[in-house]
């Protein structure tokens, strides 16, 4: 509008320039109104590295969990940026997923692989991301108790040494399976806990019981603990990882992004080929969880519901509702997220487009979602 009113106003008020010289006008100044939206990608710094920030466990060069394994098992990274020389480096932080939150916050990577719980945190409290891409869906949680212990279910919990891993996902999912059966972190001894130290404690008599993911079932194999209670077959209680991108990243390289994502979804559809499940369930068998484990994970719905990169309206649903728990528990250290604009389909969509790939997964709907109960 400013440069069609100076344009008129140089033609109507002192009749000083042709038509066509306008015309010409015109067009060099509504280049130079939209240079910064065209030249912003273009002055980025040249991209040698995509950090994507992981718990050290993920980072493990032997480790190859979920389907981002399967693309750096196979080399699709390396592939897909041969011609530019970028390495795609998944740096590992042992505190786990609250620590991969603080390097996301300080720009010591430029994307992270972070749970529902804190992403949502993380983005209330003013950190400038997007979630552009699942990278677990629909993850179960599981009830181990000590075999001495006597615990036969979540309600013989009350009064006992529960270990979970405070400010990651299995802690709101500890917090919703306790409150669907009446009770609080209050009612139990709570001792915050990561994976490794949880199965050292319950091993060694420290706790009762731990919440705990896949890696629960690998106790169980050993003896060390009884499995009473898991969330299969229960959405409302299971738990969601994403690629969440700074917008700094996602400003100055979406062609990287693009591409970036792209290698996801392409492992995502060739572990979602039943012809390819055994070799899959082999790679993520050479990490520190048993082929057996995840077969026995996903047995509760289709590896599709579980592959999908899709963030359809179930992932959308899910997010939502989490953010009303965390909310409800005061732990939002800002305003609530905007899940609509903050959840960006634009990279898996136009992945999808690129292999051909549309229409291969069908969206999950929201409908018929039961609602967790919300803790207090």
């Amino acid at each position: 509008m400013l440069v069609a009113g100076c344009a008129y106003s140089l033609f109507e008020g002192k009749n000083l320039l042709s038509r066509s010289l306008i015309s010409r006008l015109l067009i060099v100044m509504a280049m130079f109104t939209t240079m910064p939206l065209i030249v912003h990608a273009a002055d980025a710094p040249a991209l040698k590295t995509i950090r994507i920030g992981v718990p050290a466990v993920v980072a493990n060069p032997k480790s190859y969990w979920g389907t981002s394994g399967i693309a750096r098992y196979k080399g699709w990274f390396e592939e897909e940026f041969a011609k530019e020389g970028i390495r795609v480096e998944y740096v590992g932080f042992k505190g786990g997923a609250p620590m991969v939150g603080q390097a996301l916050a300080n720009g010591q990577v430029d994307l992270a692989g972070q749970g529902d719980f804190l992403s949502i945190i993380g983005k209330s409290s003013g950190l400038k991301t997007k979630l552009v891409l699942p990278f677990g869906k629909l993850s179960n949680a599981y009830l181990a108790v000590s075999k001495k212990s006597g615990i036969r279910s979540v309600e013989d919990l009350r009064g006992k040494r529960v270990a979970y891993y405070k400010g990651n996902q299995i802690h709101l999912q500890a917090l919703r399976i306790l409150a669907l059966h009446g009770m609080t972190e209050k009612d139990i001894k709570s001792i915050f806990l990561d994976p490794p130290t949880a199965a050292s404690a319950i091993a060694a008599g420290e706790v009762d019981a731990l919440f705990g993911s896949q890696e629960t079932l690998t106790l169980r194999d050993r003896g060390v603990v009884d499995v009473v209670y898991s969330t299969n077959g229960r959405a409302d209680l299971t738990a969601y990882n994403g690629l969440v991108a700074t917008e700094k990243f996602i400003d100055h390289y979406p062609d990287i992004l693009t591409r970036l994502v792209k290698v996801f979804v392409k492992a995502a559809k060739w572990a979602d080929d039943p012809a390819n499940r055994d070799e899959a369930l082999k790679i993520w068998a050479s990490g520190p969880t048993p082929s057996l484990n995840v077969k026995e994970d996903y047995a509760d719905r289709p590896w599709s519901d579980r592959l999908s990169p899709l963030l359809d309206p179930l992932l959308v649903e899910h997010y939502k509702q989490t953010q009303e728990q965390i909310a409800g528990l005061g732990m939002l250290r800002g305003p609530k997220v905007n899940l609509d604009q903050w959840i960006d389909p634009t990279f898996v969509n136009a992945a999808l487009k690129d292999l051909k790939l549309e229409g291969h997964w069908t969206p999950l709907p929201a409908e018929g979602r039961s609602a967790a109960p919300i803790p207090k």
